[in-house]
Parts: structure tokens; sequence; C-alpha cells
């Protein structure tokens, strides 16, 4: 197997950030301007969304365009999956409040139903992207997805997931990294049942299996990877439908507090497989930006109206990757 490239702590966090910014709707990187004004463009888009370039990233950003050309930095997935920083070690995992974009606590019963668009936050550490969807039957009503055991198919042992959580037992959250090759959105995103329904809207890419399999499953919506056609259950833990994985999506436990409607990422089941390339789901490359690491964020629960300057993660929505569809 060919090695990793071994790169600084601070530059690999500063390509993750960088990445998380060219992948998200409101400041989607141009790729047609960067073949056109080249360096420059990169230049200034780190700076506008990532910070002040000193001239070590300066350095760094002047490497990757030398070493992997153009195009693979304006995709930027080949290069970070590339790169093998030492890793960090949390002893417990962190008990984080769910916020949008202006650190404001998310509410459950405003998640919408069936969304299409890609909603995700980290967890429990830098690049550990997750999805959050709340799950609907074929009117958009939200349907409760029950507890359930997994079976993972490489090993063929099991585990327990909890179900979901929320006003109607409908919220999950499953890891939004493939559990085959490491694919991750837009390659790898939820199907609500308006475009898998056969004879629906749904992308003519899902291969018969998909379809066979979920209907076994008595599944009406599903997660599915564009990358090699790898099929997950949202409905039953992430459970696998079709290969080429050989194991479920790890997933999130996520608590919400009736009495403000918040919603937190509290842990992950260690008996289930880890998040793709972990060995562990306590390591990674680095905390999340609202990480405390003098106290690891225990549990707290926060009032209504109370700010949130701490133990949090940001959830982002990467838009609708179904065009032209119904919606």
């Amino acid at each position: 197997m060919k090695d990793k490239i071994i790169i600084k702590r601070d530059d690999f966090i500063f390509a993750k950030k960088l990445l998380w910014k060219m992948r998200n709707k409101n400041s989607r990187f141009d790729t047609k301007e960067f073949i056109r004004k080249g360096r420059d463009y990169l230049y200034n888009y780190a700076e506008q969304n990532v910070g002040p370039l000193d001239p070590s990233k300066r350095a760094f950003l002047k490497g990757l365009l030398i070493g992997i050309g153009v195009f693979a930095v304006a995709s930027a997935i080949p290069l970070i999956n590339s790169l093998n920083p030492q890793e960090i070690y949390l002893k417990d995992f962190p008990w984080m409040i769910i916020v949008d974009s202006n650190g404001n606590p998310i509410e459950a019963s405003k998640i919408p139903v069936n969304d299409p668009a890609i909603l995700l936050f980290e967890y429990p550490m830098l690049g550990d992207i997750t999805f959050l969807i709340n799950m609907g039957d074929e009117n958009n009503n939200p349907v409760a997805v029950p507890p359930t055991e997994v079976l993972i198919p490489e090993t063929g042992k099991t585990y327990h997931f909890p179900g979901g959580v929320g006003p109607y037992k409908s919220i999950v959250a499953y890891s939004a990294i493939c559990q085959h090759l490491g694919c991750v959105p837009p390659e790898i995103h939820f199907y609500p049942p308006q475009y898998f329904k056969v004879g629906g809207t749904t992308p003519n890419y899902i291969p018969p299996d998909a379809y066979q399999a979920a209907q076994a499953a008595k599944a009406i919506s599903i997660i599915h990877c564009d990358c090699h056609g790898s099929t997950y259950d949202p409905w039953h833990g992430a459970a696998v439908l079709t290969g080429p994985t050989v194991r479920p999506l790890p997933y999130v436990e996520l608590y919400w507090d009736s009495n403000t409607d918040y919603l937190y990422a509290v842990g992950m089941n260690l008996n289930a497989p880890p998040i793709m390339d972990h060995s562990s789901d306590l390591e990674g490359v680095a905390y999340l930006d609202g990480y405390d690491e003098k106290t690891g964020c225990p549990k707290l629960l926060l009032k209504k109206g109370q700010a949130v300057t701490n133990c949090y993660t940001t959830l982002e929505d990467f838009g609708n990757t179904f065009q032209g569809g119904s919606s």
C-alpha cells in the first residue's frame, strides 16, 4: 500500500477548513475563475474564507498547485484523503449542542422533513462529517425511526441503534463518509421518498439492486454512494443494503431536550465500526472549533435563549443536489 503524505497539523487543519468552505453553497469555490486567474484567486479565496495567509500557509498552497495541479486543488478531495497528520485522542465523547451558521441552537421541530439538501455537522472531531436527517413518509410527514440491531456484514456481529429523536422520534444522524472507500457528499447523500420511488424523479444511476434491497427492508428512502454503489438503510441504523461496503454507516447519538427543542450530539457506539480510516471514533486530526479542551465538554443543557460560547458543532447546508427534480 502506498504511504500517505505526512504534513504539519496546522496545514492539515487549514486544508480541512478550506475544503469545508469550498463545498459550502454560500461560499462555493469558482473553478472557472480559478482556472482563469490561477493561484491569485486561490490565495484571495483562502484569505476571505479561512483567514489571513501567513508565509507558511501561502507556501503550503503554492506547493499544492505545483504538486497536484489545478483541477485536483479545485476538487480538493484527493488532496485531503492523501494527507496523514499525527492523530490526537478524546478521553470521552463530548456533549455538543448543534447550532446554525450564526451560532443559534438548531430547533428540532424546525428541521424540514425529507429535506433533499445536504445538512452536515462535524462530530466528534474536525472533518468527521455527519448527516442530520428528519425522516418522513411519501407525504413528508415525520415518521419515528425505531431502535434496532444492526448487522456488520464484515464480521457477522451486531450492535444496537437507539432510534430517532425529536418530537416525532424521526431525527437521525449518520456519518457522511462512505464506509467503502471514504467518498463524501455530494457523492454520498440521502435520497428522500420523492426522489427514490420507482418511476419518480430519481437519477438513473441508482442500480436496480438498491431498489430491490430497499423494498425488501421496507425502506422508502436510502443513503446511496454514487462512487461505487454502496447503499445504506437510514430507517434501520444505516445498515448495509448493497455493497461493496461491508460496514454500516456509524451513527452519532443525539439528545433532544423537549424543554427547549434543542439538539445535542452526545456520543457514538464503540461497538459499531469506526468512521472510515479511523481505528476508533475517539481519535482524529484536531478538535472542533467549539470544543473546550479544559472541560472536555461534559453534559450541559442550555436554557432557551442562552448564548452558546463553547461546546458546539455547526450545521452547514450544502444545498439540494437533485437538479431539475421536484422537491
